[in-house]
């Protein structure tokens, strides 16, 4: 019987996904600056069996709508914006078991100085933490950092490839295993002739290393991307161990579910080393009718131009006569922003009632609890995901109504365990087999020093035998 892995979905910020919802009664979501709000809700996240709070980040503003980032930073949408790795200790050290997956992008900043950065979380978090991979979207962010427009999508893939090649060879190879040996007696702490640069001199990046940490206990961190598109899809089969992914029907869901498990064959890895996740709303009570009454309380409060710039859609319907039709006043690419195509028949007046309509989530269930369990074991029987991000409404009240009410019941069932193994790291929960990246991944060729120019540092205080 499948496991659902479970996650709760998090952004360092006040409106993440849910634009307007912030302003509901007793929300919390304006103590995203306080550290108590981190360490709360990792020990709700652990009293609950959460598997791992996922950490999205951006960086840059939604500018696109009105040709302004105005309507995002009346939002609050994802602006201001926090670091998401800088809360990650805060809430390691009241935790034992929850896991973390940070989000970070591989265009703009240098791979020697992430390698650095989440080994370091990774030692300090004993094997919890997980690296969503991203190539960062916005046209703001790549200003942020020098370019004149955006880079390229295929291109930042490109850049991508290599970035996790410069790690591989910086987390697994740089360091033998018994590399440190902390040789009090001899005043030798880590063995030279075991620690090597890795000269990497590629096309995007030249580093020399060696890696500064010395291995923690995963090494690689676990893999996430969260992906949909064709070069995307190569590059998850490649290298990712588990996707985030959606779409706005199932139908395309499972298509691209499919499409990254044939990516992976063809990268010389098997179809099951790829665990699927989605974004999932659960609104849940004691009854159908209170649930459904929850739901309807958090719709008064979202905000349709919220959603309309988060989708960074380059055209404003708001300013449109609601009974235009889309084919007549739309540009002509057919596409709503970054999200989803439309339909040129509709009025501008549907198109816009689709925008923050919360019960438009393809993957929701609003009910009593035995009701939610019953739709999310069908999510993993029928749709074929492995988990799901929790989307939250209410910070704290979705985690804890979740816990509350549908955990005890999927318990019951089997789909969530009874208690965490004191013993495992984030990949070993997530797969069962061990701590470290399988041999058959492309990450693991660099074990041991194997396929890197160098070998280990010389000493020259060391006199050979003659």
């Amino acid at each position: 019987m499948k496991r659902l892995i479970l996650n709760l979905f998090e952004m360092n910020c006040v409106s993440h996904i849910t634009h307007g919802l912030w302003r509901l009664p007793d929300n919390n979501r304006e103590r995203f600056n306080d550290i108590e709000y981190w360490t709360e809700l990792a020990q709700l996240l652990e009293e609950g069996g959460f598997d791992a709070v996922f950490l999205a980040d951006v960086v840059g503003t939604y500018d696109t709508f009105r040709g302004s980032a105005a309507t995002a930073i009346r939002q609050g949408l994802q602006i201001p914006n926090n670091d998401p790795a800088s809360v990650v200790p805060a809430m390691a050290a009241v935790t034992k078991h929850l896991g973390f997956g940070i989000t970070f992008s591989t265009t703009y900043e240098p791979p020697f100085a992430w390698a650095r950065r989440i080994s370091t979380l990774d030692h300090l978090t004993k094997g919890r933490v997980g690296w969503n991979i991203v190539t960062s979207y916005l046209p703001n962010a790549a200003r942020n950092f020098g370019h004149e427009g955006e880079v390229d999508h295929d291109t930042r893939f490109a850049i991508a490839d290599e970035y996790l090649d410069v790690l591989y060879k910086l987390w697994e190879g740089s360091w033998d295993d018994d590399a440190v040996v902390a040789d009090r007696e001899g005043n030798v702490f880590a063995d030279p002739g075991k620690i090597r640069p890795i000269h990497h001199n590629g096309k995007w990046f030249s580093v020399e290393g060696p890696h500064l940490p010395s291995p923690s206990r995963q090494r690689t961190p676990v893999l996430f991307t969260a992906t949909a598109s064709a070069a995307g899809t190569a590059f998850a089969g490649k290298h990712a161990e588990v996707v985030f992914t959606g779409g706005p029907t199932v139908d395309g869901l499972q298509r691209t579910i499919a499409g990254i498990r044939e990516a992976a064959v063809a990268a010389g890895r098997e179809a099951d080393d790829v665990r699927f996740i989605t974004m999932a709303g659960v609104v849940v009570a004691p009854t159908e009718a209170e649930a459904r009454a929850k739901l309807a309380r958090y719709q008064e409060f979202a905000n349709a131009e919220g959603y309309l710039a988060h989708a960074s859609l380059p055209w404003d319907p708001t300013a449109l006569p609601p009974s235009a039709l889309l084919k007549d006043v739309a540009n002509g690419s057919g596409r709503v922003g970054r999200f989803r195509t439309f339909d040129p028949e509709q009025t501008v007046g549907e198109f816009l009632a689709g925008f923050g309509d919360l019960s438009r989530q393809p993957l929701l269930a609003v009910g009593d609890p035995e009701q939610v369990a019953d739709e999310i074991e069908r999510w993993l029987d029928e749709v074929g995901i492995d988990g799901i991000n929790l989307l939250q409404y209410h910070s704290h009240d979705t985690a804890r109504d979740f816990i509350e009410l549908v955990v005890p019941v999927l318990r019951a069932r089997g789909r969530l365990r009874t208690e965490y193994d004191e013993r495992e790291t984030l990949r070993e929960r997530i797969f069962g087999a061990g701590d470290r990246l399988p041999e058959r991944h492309f990450g693991a060729r660099y074990r041991g020093g194997a396929h890197l120019p160098a070998t280990g540092i010389s000493d020259p205080t060391v006199k050979e035998d003659a």
